[in-house]
């Protein structure tokens, strides 16, 4: 199965049409499952309100919901020993390994070059 998990910033470029977001989307349909944190969804309809534009819930239909039933201690550990990242893109890594049996079985798909730098030496595959 060929499944990926989703950082907001991917999202937000998809939704409000940003460079590359179309061919990012294109990207997307190939994978069979989309995940990510709920937290994703306060980013996302937050970078709407922002904009004082409405919408966003639609895209949300896409994904199976990560809600980890344990704290991340050792997955936020395990983040941070490959490379510091401020506490929502530590939280979207932490969940992702919270989710894999291991990294390199599932894609990990982000805008943010530090996130994408530490998700590739945690051994995800990077998009």
């Amino acid at each position: 199965m060929n499944v990926a998990y989703v950082d907001t910033s991917a999202l937000v470029a998809i939704a409000f049409g940003e460079r590359g977001g179309s061919r990012l989307a294109r990207r997307l349909e190939r994978f069979d499952e989309l995940l990510s944190s709920n937290l994703l969804e306060a980013e996302l309809l937050s970078a709407f309100a922002r904009e004082g534009v409405d919408g966003g819930s639609n895209l949300l239909t896409w994904f199976t919901w990560i809600l980890p039933s344990r704290a991340l201690s050792q997955e936020i550990a395990s983040v941070l020993s490959a490379g510091y990242l401020r506490g929502a893109d530590l939280w979207h890594l932490a969940c992702a390994l919270y989710v894999a049996e291991s990294a390199q079985e599932l894609s990990f798909v982000s805008l943010d070059e530090r996130q994408r730098e530490v998700a590739e030496m945690l051994g995800f595959r990077v998009l």
